[in-house]
């Protein structure tokens, strides 16, 4: 599955549909925590200035067959929020500093449903979406989500789904299940067969869970031995993208995304197999890529990044919504490296030196060590193979979303799915950047491609 901007999802004509939740029973006091992650983010937007502008969200787009049966949809969506605790819940930043949550039983959501009897064409629908999605998404009221459902009227018949949820309640991995859980659940609703959903855990329970755990964790843990290390030999701030991204604008410029597929599905099983004979894993090899095209562009031998790393290592997590990621800084060095598998190697080394970092919230590490941690070039990994429905993402037109973002950082997220690898990249919105950006992925590309055709390489 890819992940771009709205901008770059396929639209059609057709009848807009807003589905917005809202509560019909009686909010409760709920004495949990919100999770690490979760309160840094509601104290850095809090005020609406942070660098990112106020938009935070990650969604999905995908097709549903035939004519959109609302009364189904309805009844689909209630499961769904019913299902996941935390789209029936808020926590809140008061004017005390303190935060506290409420939370509406199962049940308690309905959804107010908003049908524009007129036609949209593909400009006005992205712009209505996307105002949507920037206008109703902060994590600082609820809900923080929404539906959006796109009826077509040319040129085939059939429905697209849009939805949107603010950072807080869904990380990437959360977002590919999307899909699959609400066509499951639609189908059921209109005498389809039985959605047979797995039973799924409460985010906000790992959240207090995360909470109670990290609390004896202090500056000589080994988490925090990592963090320390590495923002000492980055003196102080995270490393940046190898390349010159251009002055940061002074008034805020959207960044700019490219996606692109760099391997079809053969070709990845065949890399995947190369890394593997060298003892190393798929996620290695590509941060060998990254490190030889970091060497060819810049002539510098060592890599700096930072890497996501999910924490949902209980059953009970493994499908449900909410923002389990922790961060790892990567740093290796492939100077003499003879070939593609002793950089990969390398690489391997240092993602298993770096494992106890995600472990502790990095929130808490800031607290411990009272330095922010902001990474400002950032590569992701996913392998999201098995994800129920993947298969299907091409036929259904299945997409993950995110916000534009205002940002001087650079991410660049690789995900591994049934039909190849897709790199994606946003950046800054400056032609400074985009030159770098492009030119330093094509050189990523050039490395994996050539360590593919080859078995080795050197880079040098």
């Amino acid at each position: 599955m890819e992940f771009t901007e709205l901008a770059d999802y396929a639209l059609a004509p057709g009848m807009l549909t807003e589905w917005l939740p809202e509560a019909t029973a009686q909010w409760a006091d709920d004495p949990r925590p919100a999770s690490y992650i979760h309160e840094a983010h509601l104290r850095r937007t809090a005020d609406g200035t942070h660098d990112d502008g106020r938009e935070s969200w990650l969604g999905a787009a995908f097709r549903l067959s035939g004519p959109l049966d609302h009364d189904a949809f309805r009844v689909a969506v209630r499961e769904w929020i019913d299902r996941h605790e935390p789209l029936r819940s808020h926590a809140e930043l008061g004017a005390d500093g303190l935060i506290r949550r409420r939370t509406v039983p199962p049940g308690g959501i309905d959804l107010d449903e908003v049908r524009h009897e007129f036609e949209f064409d593909e400009d006005t629908v992205q712009e209505r979406v996307l105002d949507l999605f920037d206008e109703l998404t902060s994590p600082h009221r609820w809900p923080a989500y929404l539906f959006v459902t796109l009826e077509h009227t040319d040129p085939e018949d059939g429905c697209t789904v849009f939805f949107a949820a603010d950072h807080s309640l869904i990380d990437g991995f959360s977002v590919v299940l999307v899909a699959h859980e609400l066509t499951a659940l639609y189908c059921e609703a209109a005498a389809g067969p039985p959605a047979l959903l797995v039973p799924t855990g409460s985010y906000i329970d790992f959240g207090a869970e995360e909470r109670s755990a990290a609390v004896g964790v202090d500056h000589r843990h080994s988490a925090v031995d990592v963090w320390r290390g590495a923002l000492m030999r980055s003196k102080g701030r995270l490393s940046e993208f190898p390349l010159d991204l251009g002055p940061k604008p002074v008034r805020r410029v959207a960044q700019r995304a490219v996606s692109e597929w760099v391997f079809d599905a053969a070709q990845a099983a065949a890399f995947n197999a190369l890394c593997h004979r060298s003892g190393q894993n798929f996620f290695a090899g590509i941060l060998a890529g990254v490190a030889e095209a970091n060497l060819a562009l810049t002539g510098n031998t060592l890599l700096r990044t930072v890497t996501p790393v999910h924490t949902r290592h209980d059953q009970r997590w493994a499908t449900s919504l909410g923002w389990f990621v922790g961060l790892a800084p990567i740093e290796f060095d492939i100077a003499g490296a003879p070939d593609f598998a002793a950089a990969t190697a390398r690489a391997a080394e240092a993602i298993s030196a770096t494992k106890p970092a995600a472990k502790i919230p990095f929130a808490r590490v800031e607290e411990i060590l009272g330095v922010p941690i902001r990474p400002r070039f950032v590569v992701s990994f996913m392998d999201v193979r098995f994800v129920p429905m993947a298969q299907e993402w091409p036929e259904i037109q299945a997409r993950a979303l995110r916000s534009r973002h205002y940002s001087h950082d650079v991410y660049l997220w690789v995900n591994r799915t049934p039909h190849g690898v897709n790199v994606s990249v946003r950046f800054p919105g400056t032609d400074t950047a985009t030159e770098n950006v492009v030119r330093f992925l094509a050189h990523v590309r050039e490395a994996l491609t050539a360590a593919l055709g080859s078995g080795t390489t050197t880079g040098q």
